[in-house]
């Protein structure tokens, strides 16, 4: 049996819990400047789940959603 990747486990992780709040419109990635955003309601998640989120490369983006360099474009 193979061992999935840490960054694989990380963006499953971080993906998982992404989708368990709604987002704003109907396509929850953009991926510009090599970063990628998901448009999930950072309002609507717990100041626990935003550290987890941090931890595993996903930001509050100032404009609302989430960011990350970490498993941006490049």
């Amino acid at each position: 049996m193979t061992t999935m990747p840490a960054d694989w486990a990380d963006l499953l992780e971080a993906l998982t819990l992404l989708a368990t709040h709604p987002t704003v419109g109907s396509a929850p990635f953009n991926c510009t400047h090599d970063t990628l955003l998901v448009t999930a309601d950072d309002t609507k998640f717990t100041d626990a789940e935003i550290v987890k989120l941090g931890n595993l490369g996903f930001h509050v983006d100032r404009d609302g959603g989430f960011t990350s360099s970490r498993f941006g474009s490049a």
